[in-house]
Parts: structure tokens; C-alpha cells; sequence
């Protein structure tokens, strides 16, 4: 009895395993046809959303993009040149000074005691001159009434030229101390800013020292050094022999311009350990946006297209024919329209053949567009599910949803209003 409930308890265990099996396999295929593929069929039901842009005539800059390092247009380390004690330093760190503007002063006592001395030699030599010159003339007038010896006139003669060259001398000396005596003004050479001060007053400075006092450099204007590609510089040198070459220093995002400047020269040789050419351009840097030192991308404009037709990039798809966009007809259907590229960037691509200045091109939503494909235009501030909501709707309406019939399911926005919104 045991063993025949045993086998009614597995045979009844088995039929509802097959029931539950039967079932779920009758299920699934229902499904997958209304889940997946519905689906899929959903999102290709109607018009795709689009963004479209119109093809635009315009002048177009032709850039050459480098990489370069700024530098200070010039750069001095003002260092004594004469030895003594430091006085004074007459500019505080940073400062912007001009030429001439008094930075130092070196203790003058013994300089000025030295153009003194040198000053009343010449005096002590030139009383000397007048007295040899009047003797001279005594002799001459002997000499030419025989009254005196010719030979006395000639030897006065020496005395007086050696004396006019001694005063000479003497003047130079002065010349010297008194220069000797200037360097004791510590002065600026040039315009500029000046560093970190390398000594302090009461120091005993030398002319030999290497470090110098402070070092200034010459940041308005200032000057960047960068390179390029070997391939370049014939387009570079045809663009320099019309005139001078605009180039501009772009700031850290790469997009704002810091600083507009010129080419100013162009290196008389090739790197042939990197296949570039060094170039050199000025900038006025009015409000310091550059610092020396600084790595800066840098443009240099070599050319401008008149007038030609330009499209956003996005619209630019690649295939296996080549370039083409999508070129939006008057029934609201894309076509696939081959074209010619001669130039393009990040945000717009300069069209050579292929479109007119009057059409609108796709510039998103190419996954779902084929040639003749509907599309509904939307703009960039829509909701991208927007398209999408519409469909569940309007089969929720053709199931006899009331919902969707009162208004109160989800709407799509009205393809008309989405179009004239389109820039």
C-alpha cells in the first residue's frame, strides 16, 4: 500500500512538472513577439527625431595649430660694475620699473674722491701747457730776429705738444673716474619686471659677482617660441611674403583667445631630430594674460576661404564610398548626398561639392536614417524621449485605452511648432 501511494505521489509530481513546462513554453514565443521585437518595431514606427542645421556661406580662417612655450622678450641681470659697499636698493620685488629708473645705490666716497684727484691733475697740467706756450712764443720771436737759438724754439716747441697731450690724458681720466663714479647708480636697463632680489643693502657687491642684484624681464610685449611640422613651412613662407602673419595664443580651454600677436620670425633651419621648424611671434600682453615660461597653443593664420559653404561637423558621416550628410528634402525625408571635405575642425567642415548654400542637413539621430527615411524636426532643448512617448500612446488608443483618449496619457509636441523653433 506504502509502495503504490509512492508511485501515485512521483506520478503526480511528474504531471504537474509537464503542466507547468507546457505552459511556460506556450508562453514564451507570445512573449518575445510582443516584447523584444515590439519593440524594436516601436522605435522604428513614424518619423525619426531629429536635429538638422542649415548650410551656411562664409569667410573661413585657415589656421596652422602649434604648441609653443612663452618667453620674456628680454631678460637682463643687472649686476654692479664697480666694487663697494651696497647703500641702498631703491625697487621692491615684482615691481614694474622703467628704463633709467635708479634700482641701487653702491657707496660713491671713494669714486668721487678718485674724479677729484684726476680733475686737479688736469688743472695742475693744463696751468703747465699755458706757461710752456708762452715760453714758445718768446723763443720763436728770438729765433726769427737771431736774438736766440732756433734750436730752443724747437725743444719748447716738443715741451708744449707733450703737455697738450698730457692734458689729453688728463681729460680721459676724468672721463673715466666720473664714469666710474655713475656705476655707483645702480640703474634699469630696459622696461620691465623685476624678481626676487638676490642681495641686500650692506652687502659689499662686486663686479665679478655672478648672481648680480635682481634680474628683470620684459613681459610687455612678450614673445612665444613654437614649432611646426616640417610639412608646413612652405604654406607658412608663401602666406609671410604678402604680409605679416597674424597668430593667436589661446588660453586653457583651447577655445578663448588670451592674446593676438605677429610672426616674427621663422628659424633658418629644420629640427632633424623632431621634423619641426621653431617660429617666433610677439604679443603686446597688455593685461599679462601670458607669464614667461608658460606651455601655450598658439594659431597662425595663413589664409582665408571667401565665401564658401560651411555645415556643423556632426553632419559630416564617413562610409565606405567617402563623405556624405544627409541633406533634408522638402517632404520631410533625409537623402544621403555625397560631398567633398577641403578643410575641417571640431565644430564646422567646409564643403567643396556636394550641397548649396539653401540646404539643411541631419546632424543627429543617424543611427535610424536610410535614404528616404521620415523624420520629425525637434530642437536642441527637447526632451529626446519626446518622439518615443507618442507611440505607446496611440497604441494604447487603438487597444481602446480611455486614458489616451480623454488627454490624459502622454503627448507628443507638434511637429510643426518643433520645425519653426529650428534655427
Amino acid at each position: 500500500m506504502k509502495t503504490f501511494r509512492r508511485i501515485l505521489a512521483i506520478v503526480i509530481v511528474f504531471a504537474l512538472v509537464g503542466g507547468v513546462a507546457f505552459y511556460i513554453t506556450k508562453q514564451q514565443p507570445a512573449k518575445k513577439s510582443s516584447g523584444g521585437g515590439g519593440r524594436f518595431a516601436r522605435n522604428n514606427d513614424g518619423p525619426v527625431p531629429v536635429l538638422i542645421a542649415p548650410a551656411k556661406t562664409l569667410d573661413v580662417p585657415v589656421y596652422l595649430d602649434g604648441v609653443g612655450t612663452s618667453k620674456a622678450l628680454n631678460t637682463v641681470t643687472v649686476r654692479p660694475q664697480v666694487d663697494g659697499i651696497l647703500l641702498s636698493v631703491n625697487f621692491k620685488e615684482g615691481q614694474d620699473v622703467k628704463r633709467g629708473d635708479v634700482l641701487a645705490r653702491i657707496d660713491p666716497v671713494t669714486f668721487q674722491a678718485q674724479l677729484d684727484q684726476q680733475v686737479a691733475k688736469k688743472a695742475l697740467d693744463e696751468a703747465q701747457l699755458a706757461n710752456a706756450r708762452l715760453d714758445l712764443d718768446r723763443y720763436v720771436k728770438l729765433a726769427q730776429s737771431n736774438a736766440g737759438n732756433k734750436q730752443q724754439a724747437d725743444t719748447q716747441r716738443a715741451l708744449v705738444a707733450q703737455l697738450e697731450a698730457q692734458v689729453k690724458i688728463d681729460q680721459g681720466m676724468i672721463d673715466n673716474a666720473r664714469a666710474m663714479l655713475g656705476y655707483t647708480k645702480i640703474t634699469a636697463p630696459i622696461d620691465g619686471r623685476t624678481g626676487i632680489r638676490q642681495v641686500d643693502e650692506g652687502n659689499i657687491v662686486h663686479a665679478a659677482d655672478a648672481t648680480g642684484i635682481v634680474v628683470i624681464t620684459q613681459i610687455k610685449p612678450i614673445a612665444i617660441l613654437f614649432t611646426l611640422p616640417q610639412q608646413q613651412i612652405n604654406q607658412v613662407n608663401k602666406a609671410a611674403a604678402k604680409g605679416a602673419l597674424p597668430v593667436e595664443a589661446m588660453a586653457a580651454d583651447n577655445t578663448t583667445v588670451a592674446d593676438r600677436g605677429t610672426l616674427q620670425v621663422v628659424d633658418n633651419q629644420v629640427d632633424s631630430t623632431t621634423g619641426t621648424v621653431k617660429l617666433k611671434a610677439e604679443f603686446p600682453n597688455p593685461e599679462l594674460q601670458i607669464w614667461p615660461g608658460q606651455f601655450i597653443n598658439v594659431r597662425l593664420l595663413i589664409d582665408t576661404l571667401r565665401q564658401v559653404i560651411v555645415v556643423p561637423t556632426a553632419a559630416v558621416q564617413r562610409g565606405p564610398n567617402g563623405t556624405f550628410v544627409y541633406a533634408v528634402k522638402d517632404d520631410n525625408s533625409v537623402t544621403v548626398r555625397p560631398v567633398t571635405v577641403s578643410l575641417q575642425d571640431d565644430t564646422r567642415a567646409v564643403i567643396t561639392t556636394g550641397l548649396e548654400a539653401s540646404d539643411k542637413v541631419v546632424t543627429t539621430g543617424f543611427a535610424r536614417l536610410a535614404e528616404g527615411t521620415k523624420i520629425t524636426i525637434t530642437t536642441p532643448d527637447a526632451t529626446p524621449t519626446a518622439p518615443v512617448k507618442r507611440q505607446p500612446g496611440e497604441r494604447r488608443k487603438k487597444r481602446g485605452d480611455s486614458s489616451a483618449e480623454s488627454g490624459n496619457g502622454p503627448r507628443a509636441p507638434k511637429t510643426e511648432g518643433a520645425r519653426s523653433a529650428t534655427p
